[in-house]
């Protein structure tokens, strides 16, 4: 370390703009604001979203469709992942929700809904929300139970 490579510590100095000190700091007059207009006075709020006029990218975008307000939202969860949790181990009979949320393959407040991708070879008593018909079918083939909550 020498004197040509000092620096002050980090976030020890301020902004070199001092603005609204005085006509010496090279910021007074308008205070970087411009001449008149409501962004130069104080006080001034725009509406989120607001383009100077111009028509705004929300109004611009066209629209479509229609979002229904009560859908019910399923997390998917395939028989390939049920069977993974067999052979490791970490299932023996039953699978509930507290089992698909203890191995991370939902989250608590979700909704579940069995799907039937991969095959399921060990007999399961499964309880969750829903299920697709071939899940429902490979589940009651393989000797398990498909019960709804």
């Amino acid at each position: 370390m020498s004197l040509n490579n000092l620096k002050p510590a980090a976030g020890s100095v301020k902004s070199k703009k001092r603005i609204g000190r005085g006509e010496g700091s090279g910021h007074g007059g308008t205070s970087t604001r411009g001449h008149k207009g409501a962004k130069s006075r104080s006080g001034y709020k725009s509406k989120i979203g607001f383009e100077g006029g111009q028509m705004p990218l929300q109004r611009r975008v066209p629209k479509f469709g229609f979002t229904n307000p009560n859908r019910v939202e399923y997390h998917g969860v395939n028989l390939d992942a049920i069977q993974k949790l067999v052979d490791e181990g970490k299932v023996t009979d039953v699978i509930t929700q507290e089992i698909l949320i203890s191995n991370g393959l939902v989250a608590k407040k979700d909704l579940i809904k069995i799907l039937g991708r991969g095959e399921l070879k060990a007999k399961l008593k499964v309880e969750v929300h829903a299920y697709s018909k071939t899940a429902k079918e490979a589940i009651e083939s393989a000797g398990g139970e498909a019960v709804t909550l």
